[in-house]
């Protein structure tokens, strides 16, 4: 049997291929073309066990082009991948080998590869997220500067319905002005954008089960749903609600030796998006949630505000764990019993 590795590069990819005792039995640098790819595997077609892809962000087509051919693809998570120090010499090529051999050894830290369509819809969401980010820096420097300018303040919300002939009327000189108007119009044309991403969502994510689910939770409204539901992809990838969490970033990270503190692993494993989220979600059933309150008081009284927000998010994450593996409604009594 043969397995290949794929070191992949913005505008190269290192191919290789090994045998059952790791002899390299095909080593080229190729250029990012799925035609040339695909030439180069299909002598070894019928030996190959798999084909380990790095997981990188330009990972897309090629995982899909081998896939729509028939190829058994590995996507390897390399945040988890170590290097080992004693290696004099390291390049692409080793690199390659190293996907192979862990392939072959079954200890190959892999990742999910999300089905194309779905992953179309979840990077939409993302691409959503990225203007409403875009969106608030305008807010933020029409703020900044309105307060430089004129010694005043306005809130966000009177920010966002500005329009240019409001701007006009400010007790700002008229090259101040011209400043301020460009920001508006550009907020203007991300809400545009952001309006036409969300109802395309919307129509995606409402006929989903689990999104009606994930709205009965106290502190998640459509835009956190939307988020969680994609992000989560099929919740029967997890084996359990701790590989949930951590995949959430909501668990610890800590190496102990003989009950002493010796270091902390990667606390940045896992999906930011799905973070960001259900932090958001602790954020707003703390506000309005009295047992979600109770909950993250108590939890502040022992350490402090930060830690005990990031409690609340674990105990969410667990419940929409369970709740979209057993298609249950929240119940908020057994979430912050």
């Amino acid at each position: 049997m043969k397995y290949c590795g794929i070191d992949l590069h913005s505008n190269n990819s290192v191919v290789v291929i090994t045998d059952e005792t790791d002899r390299v039995g095909y080593s080229k640098r190729l250029p990012n073309d799925l035609t040339q790819v695909l030439r180069a595997l299909e002598m070894h077609r019928t030996e190959l066990c798999g084909v380990v892809v790095e997981s990188t962000y330009n990972s897309y087509w090629l995982v899909d082009g081998l896939q729509e051919v028939g190829h058994r693809v590995h996507l390897a998570n390399t945040a988890a991948i170590k290097q080992y120090d004693g290696l004099k010499h390291r390049g692409d090529e080793a690199d390659a080998r190293q996907l192979a051999q862990l392939l072959r050894l079954g200890l190959l830290p892999e990742g999910h590869i999300m089905p194309k369509e779905a992953r179309a819809v979840r990077d939409l969401a993302r691409k959503r997220m990225q203007l409403v980010q875009q969106r608030t820096a305008q807010i933020l420097s029409i703020e900044s500067s309105l307060s430089r300018y004129t010694g005043g303040r306005i809130s966000s919300n009177s920010i966002k319905r500005l329009q240019e002939a409001d701007v006009a009327k400010m007790s700002v000189s008229e090259m101040q002005a011209l400043g301020i108007k460009a920001n508006v119009a550009v907020m203007r044309s991300l809400e545009a954008q952001i309006d036409s991403l969300e109802k395309v969502l919307a129509k995606y994510c409402r006929t989903e089960p689990g999104y009606r689910l994930l709205k009965t939770v106290e502190g998640i409204g459509e835009v956190l749903a939307t988020v969680i539901l994609l992000e989560t992809g099929d919740i029967e990838r997890f084996p359990d609600v701790g590989n949930y969490a951590s995949y959430c970033r909501c668990v610890g990270s800590q190496h102990e030796s003989n009950g002493k503190k010796k270091g902390e692993g990667n606390t940045k494993n896992g999906n930011r998006y799905l973070a960001w989220a259900f932090v958001e979600a602790a954020n707003f059933a703390v506000r309005y949630c009295e047992p979600a309150r109770r909950f993250y008081q108590k939890k502040k009284a022992k350490r402090n505000g930060t830690l005990a927000i990031k409690a609340v998010a674990h105990k969410l994450a667990r419940a929409c764990y369970h709740m979209l593996k057993k298609k249950e409604a929240f119940s908020v009594e057994r979430c912050f019993a």
